[in-house]
């Protein structure tokens, strides 16, 4: 028996299980955001740490210098429950599919992360918003629908609509469900309308400029620098030489 057979690799990778292929197969920004929202809530059903350590206040954070609220605002939804899974489910999906849409680099996804948490972050203590992971992931789900119009979707069998009206129909959802209007998720689509308008829309009206794309230094963080083979560079009168002449 190989050693490939019994560490269970066949087609596949070695030793892979099903969830653990699902999550490696997630693009990394997607990856650990749905990592993080999982451990975080893990964390606070074991009572490790509590819900009043992780939410954004402007105070806390640049007062008393407790900048990890900064990230943990946006990777709590709260504990264990049927309303996490829910909000998992749709903040992997539709984060997945803008994250492999945006192309091979993260730098586009990660710049448009850096954006809406960012501006999300200011209106924050205007709009009385501690928890603010469903609205960045409600940013997400705005962008991805309105990107793609013509897809139709259906929500738990029962109703049948195309993409654009998915960010309402959530909002809808939330509203039966919780009983209140979902002000985050209004705050949310409003942030990715504001993307979307600039990236999608703006460009083919001023001669495409795309004044939200990440600039050259960002792109550089995360774009690998092609490699160095040690070839000298081809003396540019040879290489005229060499090439056929075009008639």
């Amino acid at each position: 028996m190989d050693m490939d057979n019994m560490l269970g690799g066949g087609g596949g990778a070695i030793g892979q299980f099903p969830l653990e292929q699902w999550f490696y197969e997630m693009p990394v920004c997607t990856r650990w955001w749905t990592a993080a929202t999982v451990a975080t809530s893990l964390l606070v059903q074991c009572q490790i740490i509590t819900p009043f350590q992780l939410f954004y206040s402007f105070r806390a954070v640049f007062v008393k210098n407790q900048f990890w609220r900064l990230l943990t605002t946006f990777v709590y939804f709260g504990p264990l429950s049927l309303d996490l899974l829910f909000h998992v489910f749709f903040l992997q999906r539709y984060s997945r599919l803008l994250e492999e849409s945006s192309g091979r680099s993260p730098a586009h996804f990660s710049w448009l992360l850096l954006y809406a948490t960012s501006i999300l972050l200011c209106l924050s203590p205007m709009l009385s918003m501690p928890f603010l992971g469903s609205a960045l992931s409600s940013s997400l789900v705005y962008i991805w629908s309105r990107r793609n119009p013509e897809t139709r979707l259906s929500l738990l069998g029962l109703l049948v609509f195309t993409a654009p009206y998915l960010p309402w129909v959530l909002m809808a959802f939330s509203l039966v469900l919780h009983g209140t209007v979902p002000k985050d998720e209004i705050c949310g689509v409003i942030v990715g309308h504001v993307w979307y308008f600039f990236s999608d829309v703006y460009p083919s009206l001023h001669n495409g400029q795309r004044p939200l794309d990440p600039p050259g230094w960002w792109r550089r963080i995360f774009e690998a620098r092609p490699a160095d083979t040690g070839a000298q560079p081809i003396n540019n009168e040879i290489a005229a030489a060499a090439a056929p002449e075009v008639r």
